[in-house]
């Protein structure tokens, strides 16, 4: 048996597979083929001679005619009892006609017979050499002869005896047939295919001649020929049930599964008795996967032959198959009970064993396997797969490499030998392989399925696209294959395939972790909540029962923030993560960097980032390099991802001392020895467990302090990581026991963003208003224009500063704060109907006053660095309620985010607070499109009335952040805050309302609302969070005091304060860093 390895998800695992080396009439092998053809046709043709039907009592008389009818009488007789196998008498009589007529031909050649089948090979020698001398022409004694020689070995001999009898007697067709056997045993496959096609044009009836000829061109792979060979067989004899048989193997062998059992179902008809037959049944039905209709194939070829040791070992694998595993044991040890010395029932019983747990038992089957053969290829690649799970790395891949020594056309072993190199990173080494394997084989399905995701970590997505889809296509019940497909569709975007595959993995496979996290995943990014509580459930007890079994969870470490799993639950996900990464680098050899105790010059920081391009990661922090102080500290970046172009990438670059680009750097090892050789005394980790993350470089350790930040929402769980920097809001001490890492605490809120420098047009805008408007109660969020230069506006166009005054922000609605005045610039035209027409139509711009404004939908055509964020837009830009079809007096409630952070507690607060605000709608985007409909229903069915939930599309960066002012207020996502998405809103002064959990990921929000100096915003209870929120929407005061405050919080708080933030980090870095000079463990550290 042998062990293929299919899964991905997040750990390839070995699936078993049921090869049989003894297949019988399938032929495993050539050299098997030929040696059965050799015995049975020189065993079959000796008898066909001595007892065809041709050899009368007349034929006799031929041959010696002076012989008396009594002595024709007596050979007959013997001839008879040749024929029934009782060679005693036919012996006996024989002699006693010898002993009368001493020169009879005839007699001599029976009784040369009758001693070949008793193995008395001297006696027929003998008997052959005395009928050679009575008649030396005698072209049937040479060919018996010729068979004795062939039965000691004596190939030559035999050769030149059965050439001679052939010469003598040019139709001889017996002579012919043995000839043709002994030239197989010799080697000679062509003379051998020569000698029987000469037989059959003496006599092409000859239909047991014509199927072993067809057996011996399917052995040298001339299937076509062969398959004729079979058919003119049938052809001459409709019942011959052998050549059925055999041509049932053509069709195995040339992939056409479904022709095969046919021919297979009809020798057995034919052949009721026909044990081969139901055993090579048996096989191509478990090939095929009708594990029912094997089962009975097998079961009555075990009527037929209740001991065969083969037979219980091949139904044993069905049973295997069939998830019948305390069955298949017990027939795998009946097997090696019938056949102690059998290593293919021991290699198979522990691969029974292993799915059973029992590890240990099957380890040491898989060793008595090799005892008994050392060789056993099958064993050395499932031992193999066993070392690889326990973390033997270097183990596991010698014994790989001694398999394929063994049999270099291995292809399970090539391709687990591809896997383990893969897992080591060597991804270019695992594509050989794998492509070796697939040569070797190509219809293995799941060599092509674990191709598929080295090409997809190779980013080739494309190319691991058409692998999965090869693997279904050969075999369309391949579960692990369809769920690695559902993960191509899940990362490209495409969820409602994505969806599909995964359900039809599951179909396939009910009992499929992976295929089932990773489905609810998806089913969460969509919002479909169907059975979303049993689901919940099912997916807390697969990781509970996957962490008791130290397994690596089908949970990934950045989605088990969305489910209700422990705290500690979460970390031990993220620790078994990390101890993959451990894993990984073993087979590296590297010991342990050194590194200085004392600070040469400058503190040197090295940030570590797949992320330094046009990623939400550096929109955050790109300024971030260039504002460190360098007096203070020298800065490094490392980028894991190529150059993408873009000005944030060259932005970093540009501004960093030293930025190298590790991508080209596929080794973990080497791109560690650059840092340590770089002398980093505190590395930086950005990803944590994020796209393109390589946290193998961490677990190498190339600098002495290591440090999560900004990019991964959750602990590493990692224990090569010793600090992340966050902030007491997002992480409170008593809430430190969810980290494996120690806290360092940022004076303010860990989260930064670069906002200021990115959308400077934002600070400050014109509200757009016409004459009837402005009779109107004037709101701030209707029709806003911006740009970096309002002064041709101010300058062209009426612009009033309308000031109001208004209550102060209170939490309790019955105290009075101090009054806050309400500042605005208005731009009052005549008629806004040129706007509004320049939007409906879908016009770039037109003219206020004179003035080109730029339709705020249009950035993407009129600037793409601008629109992506990269530049700083120097058109002015309008952006109004219509553009997004937005109702200008209604109350906007917004959110932003990714549709995966919406859980149904949430949606069910959204809708408490619309019925209790008239006239509000909230604002979402279609991120993704399919789960707006879902989202629809899911509101609908809660009693919110259609229309009152409002999509647009995902928009580019600077739209995405622009847009925001539109709304009134930013309903926060409670599950997982929006990060980014608040700090863009906030940009905008619109508040967001948030209700922190416990988790870093459900925290940000208040953290960055209390950096911003609105705690008023922040609820500690759900009823509080809808209270806050329907206070926003139904006191008009406070809504107004609200906005005004964040409006002019975020330019005088730390929130957007990059160089403040830059100065804080610094010195965070250096209390970190005087920790280690003095020997001291990472411990919580703050800059109180």
């Amino acid at each position: 048996m042998r062990c293929w390895c299919g899964r991905v998800g997040i750990s390839p695992q070995p699936v078993p597979r049921s090869d049989w080396l003894a297949a019988f009439a399938i032929f495993p092998t050539a050299a098997e083929t030929l040696a059965c053809l050799a015995k049975t046709c020189v065993l079959r043709n000796f008898q066909m001679y001595v007892s065809d039907g041709t050899c009368t009592a007349t034929t006799l008389l031929k041959m010696n005619e002076i012989q008396q009818l009594s002595s024709v009488g007596l050979l007959e007789l013997a001839h008879r009892e040749y024929q029934a196998g009782d060679y005693e008498n036919a012996e006996r009589h024989c002699m006693q006609l010898w002993r009368q007529e001493t020169n009879n031909t005839g007699v001599l050649l029976l009784l040369s017979s009758i001693h070949f089948q008793c193995r008395r090979l001297d006696k027929s020698a003998h008997f052959s050499t005395l009928a050679i001398k009575q008649n030396p022409l005698l072209a049937e004694a040479y060919s018996n002869l010729g068979n004795v020689f062939k039965e000691r070995g004596q190939l030559q001999e035999a050769l030149e005896n059965y050439r001679h009898a052939v010469r003598l007697k040019p139709d001889f067709i017996d002579g012919y047939i043995n000839l043709a056997a002994a030239l197989v045993a010799a080697g000679d496959m062509e003379q051998a295919v020569q000698a029987y096609v000469t037989a059959l044009q003496y006599n092409p009836d000859l239909y047991c001649v014509r199927s072993d000829l067809g057996n011996l061109l399917k052995a040298l792979g001339r299937l076509d020929e062969a398959k004729a060979c079979y058919l003119k067989a049938i052809e001459t004899r409709p019942d011959f049930a052998v050549a059925w048989s055999n041509l049932g193997c053509v069709f195995n062998a040339q992939g056409e599964i479904w022709l095969a059992i046919h021919h297979f179902e009809k020798a057995v008809a034919l052949d009721p008795n026909f044990l081969d037959a139901y055993i090579n049944l048996g096989n191509v039905l478990k090939e095929a996967r009708i594990f029912d209709r094997a089962v009975a194939a097998y079961l009555r070829a075990l009527n037929l032959s209740p001991n065969n040791a083969v037979v219980h070992g091949n139904l044993a694998c069905v049973y295997y198959e069939q998830g019948l595993i305390d069955l298949a044991i017990d027939t795998y040890r009946r097997a090696i009970e019938l056949q102690p010395n059998f290593p293919d029932a021991y290699c198979n019983l522990a691969n029974a064993l292993k799915e059973k747990g029992q590890v240990p038992e099957a380890e040491e089957c898989y060793n008595t396997a090799l005892r008994l053969c050392p060789t056993h290829a099958d064993s050395l690649n499932n031992l193999a797969n066993i070392k690889r799970e326990q973390g033997y790395i270097e183990e596991a891949t010698r014994l790989y490499l001694k398999a394929l020594d063994v049999f270099p056309e291995f292809a399970a072993a090539h391709s687990n030998l591809a896997s383990v190199l893969q897992q080591q990173g060597k991804l270019n080494e695992a594509l050989l392989h794998y492509k070796e394997a697939i040569r070797i084989q190509p219809t293995f399905a799941d060599a092509y399925s674990n191709m598929g995701n080295t090409l997809k970590e190779m980013q080739d997505v494309q190319g691991a696209l058409q692998c999965y889809s090869r693997a279904i296509q050969i075999n369309p019940a391949f579960a692990d294959a369809h769920s690695n497909l559902a993960s191509i569709h899940k990362d490209s975007g495409s969820i409602p395939e994505a969806i599909h595959s995964y359900k039809t993995a599951l179909k396939l496979k009910p009992d499929f972790p992976d295929a089932y996290c990773n489905l609810a995943h998806c089913l969460q990014i969509v919002c479909d909540w169907s059975d979303y509580d049993l689901r919940m459930k099912k997916l807390v007890s697969i990781v509970a029962e996957q962490i008791e079994k130290n397994r690596l969870p089908s949970v990934h470490p950045h989605h088990s923030m969305l489910y209700p799993l422990s705290h500690e639950f979460r970390k031990m996900i993220a620790a078994r993560h990390a101890n993959l990464c451990v894993e990984k680098i073993q087979v590296l050899h590297k010991g342990p960097y050194s590194f200085p105790v004392e600070i040469r010059g400058r503190l040197r920081i090295g940030y570590v980032s797949s992320d330094f391009g046009n990623h939400p990661t550096s929109h955050l922090m790109q300024s971030i390099p260039g504002m460190h102080d360098k007096s203070n500290v020298e800065i490094f970046c490392y980028a894991l991802s190529p150059d993408d172009g873009t000005t944030f990438r060259s932005k970093i670059g540009r501004e960093s001392e030293h930025f190298i680009d590790l991508s080209t750097v596929a080794c973990n090892g080497k791109a560690a020895d650059r840092i340590n050789a770089d002398g980093i005394h505190i590395l930086v980790n950005m990803n944590g467990y994020t796209k393109g993350a390589r946290n193998e470089i961490f677990a190498l350790r190339p600098a002495p302090v290591q440090v999560m930040w900004l990019g991964y929402p959750g602990t590493s769980g990692a224990p090569f990581m010793d600090y992340v920097i966050t902030d007491e809001v997002t992480s409170p001490l008593e809430l430190a026991y969810q980290y494996s890492e120690k806290l360092a605490y940022m004076p303010t809120t860990y989260f930064i963003g670069d906002h200021r420098q990115m959308f400077p047009h934002l600070q400050e805008r014109v509200i757009l208003t016409d004459k009837m408007t402005a009779k109107r109660e004037l709101a701030d969020n209707v029709a806003v224009i911006n740009a970096t230069d309002l002064s041709p506006i101010l300058e062209n166009t009426q612009v009033k500063e309308i000031k109001e005054v208004v209550c102060s922000v209170s939490n309790d609605p019955n105290l009075n704060g101090r009054p806050v005045e309400v500042s605005m610039k208005v731009a009052e035209l005549p008629t806004t109907t040129h706007i509004e027409t320049m939007i409906a139509s879908g016009q770039v711009q037109t003219s206020v006053n004179g003035v080109v404004v730029q339709n705020g939908l249009a950035t993407t055509q009129t600037n793409t660095k601008a629109a992506t964020g990269e530049e700083v837009p120097q058109s002015i830009v309008i952006t109004t309620r219509q553009q997004y079809g937005l109702p200008e007096d209604a109350i906007v409630y917004c959110n932003f985010n990714q549709l995966y952070k919406i859980d149904p507690p949430t949606l069910q607060m959204w809708v408490r607070i619309l019925e209790k605000v008239p006239n509000s709608v909230i604002w979402l985007l279609r991120f993704p499109a399919v789960g707006e409909t879902n989202l629809h229903s899911a509101a609908q069915a809660l009693g919110l009335p259609a229309g009152r939930i409002l999509f647009s599309n995902v928009a580019a960066k600077e739209e995405h952040v622009r847009r925001g002012q539109l709304a009134d207020v930013c309903l926060d996502t409670p599950l997982c805050n929006g990060h980014t998405t608040s700090m863009d809103v906030l940009w905008t002064g619109t508040p967001v309302v948030t209700l922190p959990g416990e988790t870093l990921a459900s925290r940000v929000a208040a953290s960055q609302l209390t950096t911003l100096g609105c705690p008023e915003l922040i609820a500690k209870s759900s009823t509080e969070y809808e209270n806050i929120a329907i206070r926003l929407g139904t006191d008009r005061e406070f809504l107004k005091a609200v906005r005004v405050k964040v409006w002019q919080a975020r330019m005088t708080s730390p929130l957007f304060d990059c160089r403040y933030y830059a100065s804080s980090l610094e010195k965070l870095y250096h209390r970190m860093w005087e920790k280690h000079a003095r020997g001291e463990k990472p411990d919580h550290v703050s800059l109180k």
